[in-house]
């Protein structure tokens, strides 16, 4: 243990990298370029030099806020907020109150809202598709489960992986991300599947939250090899069979090019940037689905 100046100790982890001084148990390689004490994403505001801690920063300003240049600023930009995992607590809501209501009503509603590239007959009558006309399937599917592990897996993964991530990236941003990759992963899905095959689950999204974690860790200089392991585990249970691949990879190649953007962006153009990636990724969504719907039709 060694003393930094104006601050507590630093314990190492597990790792050896020591713990943010905030958040005790989170592993970090930033230190406040002022009192020198760790920092994880979530506590970190951008300075002219390096990053700064909150307390550092409301020192800096005047009395009442601080001016805006120097208010407490997520790696990404974003705004620190008192609850850093709202978005993913709603979005884990709304999955969970969907997967209610398919319970409720014996799944009858999924040939209607999942991902489904072309008309079929199913058990419940005729349906039509994404070739139809039927756009919002791209993100009604996200939001829905074919089970009780399909969505407890999704669910759990979500909280592990979207809430460190929302704290880093900011809710706006995280949102976007969010979105962005899920309907990546639906418009691979209508692009290279079967056009009468079904699918339905919130993997893509993740898998995109998953690749913009790698891009985070490596901005970050953090240790990449536990998140290979997982990216491993993953890789081997989306190829299992009876999975939407094509989602999962789709979500993830959107998840890293939009993390990208966010988190490398200079901060004199960052807004812009980071706008920018994100319509250059829906516009190749976009783009896939009129590629198969002009094939389908």
């Amino acid at each position: 243990m060694e003393q930094v100046p104006g601050g507590p100790e630093r314990q190492a982890g597990a790792s050896g990298l020591p713990s943010c001084y905030r958040h005790p148990g989170v592993e970090t390689g930033i230190s406040c370029v002022r009192c020198e004490r760790p920092i994880c994403p979530q506590c970190m505001v951008s300075a002219s030099v390096g990053f700064q801690c909150p307390e550092c920063v409301r020192g800096a300003g005047s009395t009442g806020s601080a001016p805006a240049a120097t208010r407490p600023r997520t790696v990404a930009g974003g705004a620190i907020t008192a609850d850093p995992h709202m978005i993913t607590k709603i979005l884990i809501g709304i999955n969970v109150l969907v997967f209610i209501l398919q319970l409720a009503n014996g799944y009858s509603f999924n040939p209607s809202y999942e991902m489904l590239g072309r008309a079929r007959i199913t058990p419940f009558g005729p349906v039509e598709g994404v070739a139809e006309g039927q756009w919002y399937r791209l993100l009604t599917a996200m939001f829905m489960h074919g089970g009780y592990v399909h969505i407890g897996f999704n669910m759990l993964s979500l909280w592990w992986i979207g809430g460190p991530l929302e704290a880093a990236l900011g809710r706006a941003r995280y949102l976007a991300l969010y979105l962005i990759s899920g309907l990546a992963g639906s418009a691979l899905t209508y692009l290279i599947a079967a056009p009468n095959e079904g699918s339905l689950g919130a993997s893509g999204a993740i898998f995109g939250l998953l690749g913009a974690t790698a891009v985070l860790m490596k901005r970050m200089n953090y240790d990449m090899r536990p998140l290979f392991g997982l990216l491993v585990v993953n890789v081997i249970f989306t190829f299992s069979g009876g999975i939407a691949w094509e989602a999962h990879l789709g979500g993830f190649v959107a998840g890293i090019i939009v993390a990208i953007g966010m988190v490398h962006a200079p901060r004199d153009r960052r807004t812009l940037l980071q706008f920018g990636t994100c319509a250059l990724v829906l516009a190749a969504t976009i783009a896939m689905v009129l590629i198969r719907t002009a094939m389908l039709t």
